[in-house]
């Protein structure tokens, strides 16, 4: 079992020319800015942290947007990298779900809110 994040653009309806048919036909598009999957053994060290809900349950927090996230994941890197001891003890025994997995994971998710501000939050658990 994992957790996907992503960060998307806006919903558009798009018209295209089907090659079999010819005729046209809509369908939705949206542009994905970011995707990432991290292992749900990881979601200790997220709650001791204090991102858990920001990483797994968005939706049920309020969070639509990518800078909804940018400030508890940057306090929650800071709680990862300052004390790197106290979140490495909820490294998961069979080795799927370590600190070193994690930190990254983060670091990356938050960059990339950074750059995409607007953008939908979705998670997938």
């Amino acid at each position: 079992m994992s957790l996907d994040v992503y960060l998307r653009g806006e919903k558009k309806e798009v018209t295209c020319t089907c090659k079999e048919c010819w005729n046209d036909h809509i369908r939705i598009e949206e542009e994905e800015f970011y995707s990432a999957n991290i292992t749900h053994n990881l979601g200790t060290m997220a709650d001791a942290a204090g991102i858990y809900e920001y990483l797994w349950r968005p939706d049920e927090i309020g969070i639509t947007k990518a800078e909804q996230l940018i400030e508890p994941l940057t306090q929650g890197l800071k709680r990862l990298t300052d004390d790197p001891e106290k979140y490495k003890q909820y490294n998961a025994p069979n080795g799927w779900g370590l600190y070193g997995h994690f930190v990254p994971f983060v670091r990356d998710y938050l960059e990339a809110c950074i750059q995409h501000p607007e953008a939908e939050v979705y998670a997938s658990r």
